[in-house]
């Protein structure tokens, strides 16, 4: 029997838009204070690499951006959650490292508002496993691609089909599964390499993050040169 397709209503991530908002204005540090283990894997291969200009995606609450920074990094974080954004400019200035922060509200399934060959690194911890397609994913893929220098590196997270919440819950389309109100768009390794067309696959490393465990892959993507 053939699979029928689904495709993800807008208003089903334009609810997600709302319930994260909602979530980050009472849970202000929802996510702990913390850096996560990936940001801090990253700056180590931004620093030994020399990459300064950072992009970050789906920025949350800051404890990436404000790490970065404080390691010198330019960052420029994008989110669509305009009280993400508010803490993040509060804690930057807090900190005295708003000369290294610029934030942007973006829906980041539109092109990305920066030229071509903008950045040495994209960054993003749990963005790609949000309530997106894969035909959004490899946009934004292509889109990551567009305003990285040649060479650069796209770094992202992402829950993976051996998680204890995959295949629970809604089921949203894909591999995209509602538990508690957030869609999560789980990956397997074949989806990785189908995203990264153009890109030169570094690594995907397996970790666990949090109480469940959640289980994600590590993926480190580099522009080849000409592209």
């Amino acid at each position: 029997m053939k699979k029928q397709k689904f495709n993800i209503a807008k208003e089903v991530l334009d609810e997600q838009h709302q319930h994260w908002e909602n979530t980050l204005s009472k849970k202000p540090d929802m996510f702990g204070k913390e850096p996560s283990d990936p940001a801090q894997k990253a700056a180590e291969l931004f620093k030994k690499e020399d990459k300064t200009s950072i992009l970050e995606l789906g920025g949350g609450q800051g404890r990436d951006t404000i790490f970065f920074a404080r390691n010198g990094f330019i960052v420029f974080v994008l989110d669509y959650s305009q009280e993400g954004l508010e803490t993040i400019t509060q804690k930057a200035r807090a900190s005295g490292l708003s000369h290294l922060i610029t934030t942007k509200h973006h829906d980041i399934r539109k092109s990305l508002p920066f030229d071509d060959d903008s950045f040495d690194a994209c960054y993003s911890h749990m963005l790609y496993c949000m309530a997106l397609t894969t035909s959004e994913l490899q946009f934004l893929t292509d889109e990551i691609m567009r305003v990285l220098r040649p060479g650069g590196l796209n770094i992202y997270t992402v829950r993976h089909t051996n998680d204890t919440h995959y295949g629970s819950g809604i089921h949203r389309g894909e591999d995209m599964y509602e538990v508690g109100g957030f869609i999560v768009h789980y990956f397997s390794v074949e989806k990785v390499e189908q995203l990264a067309k153009g890109f030169q696959i570094v690594g995907i490393d397996e970790f666990e993050e949090g109480p469940l465990p959640r289980k994600l892959f590590r993926v480190t993507l580099r522009k080849k040169n000409g592209n």
